[in-house]
């Protein structure tokens, strides 16, 4: 039996983390919209990321109304979910990167309350992936998918904002399993020229709340964003937007995405290495 097969998703993100941070850098987890451009092609992306130095993978699932998403990866879901691509078919790209590296899975709370919480990420584990992120879930009703995290070995991870106030960031920390996401900008996900004059603030106040590591998202578009962010105390960087809009510029090019992609990301993991 391998030891993917043994450990559960919470002690494989551990383990990515502790990894990295022996290797004296943050781990690195890239974004990618399940089915975009196809669900083909997203795996074919993953795969790209992985090669390129992707520690773990956050992968989005397609929303009809993605109140946390920015214009670019709100397009990217309105195209794949016009090109047919459905949870059954994001689990299988998951199914398919899963072996390779962690897989932490972005949803909305609509998708996994409406076929319930256990079924739902009964499923997830099935497929191979390791954690969930639901944006939309705020702490006092977050009990029930949480539990079923826990039952299935799934980490459930926490946002933290940066308008969230001491005390719930401390309760938000103490139930957080797998790492802590902390928000670096107030609004959605996208590039920003420069990363908020906060985020050393933010991240230290989301360290001090939690013994979980802590990510950080949001804004982080370049090799050397993610080092600032790593040099601030970030035991992770999380880049979304800058990939999603890598793969749209391939494809209007006519070139491949996975091949754009892979590239960008190898330039953050080299941006991260000390």
């Amino acid at each position: 039996m391998s030891s993917q097969q043994v450990q559960t998703g919470v002690q494989r993100i551990a383990d990515v983390f502790a990894h990295a941070r022996t290797d004296g850098r943050a781990a690195l987890m890239p974004y990618l919209m399940g089915g975009y451009p196809t669900l083909e092609d997203s795996l074919r992306i993953g795969e790209a990321c992985v090669h390129a130095g992707a520690d773990m993978l956050e992968l989005g699932l397609p929303y009809s109304d993605p109140l946390a998403d920015g214009p670019v990866i709100h397009a990217a879901g309105t195209r794949a979910l016009e090109a047919g691509a459905n949870v059954a078919g994001v689990l299988e790209v998951a199914r398919g990167l899963a072996a390779s590296v962690p897989v932490v899975l972005m949803g909305y709370a609509n998708m996994v309350l409406a076929p319930g919480a256990d079924a739902f990420v009964a499923r997830l584990k099935r497929a191979g992936v390791c954690g969930l992120i639901v944006p939309d879930l705020p702490l006092e009703e977050s009990p029930q998918i949480g539990e079923a995290c826990t039952v299935h070995g799934l980490a459930l991870v926490p946002l933290i904002a940066p308008t969230t106030p001491p005390e719930r960031m401390a309760a938000i920390g103490a139930q957080a399993q797998g790492f802590v996401y902390a928000v670096s900008v107030v609004g959605t996900t996208g590039e920003r020229a420069a990363l908020s004059d906060r985020f050393a603030e933010i991240l230290a106040a989301a360290k001090a709340s939690t013994e979980a590591p802590v990510a950080l998202g949001f804004g982080i578009g370049t090799p050397e964003q993610a080092r600032m962010a790593a040099d601030a105390g970030a035991d992770g960087v999380i880049v979304g937007t800058r990939l999603v809009r890598a793969a749209g510029e391939a494809l209007a090019a006519g070139e491949d995405p996975a091949v754009a992609v892979g590239a960008a990301v190898a330039e953050l993991a080299a941006g991260l290495r000390r």
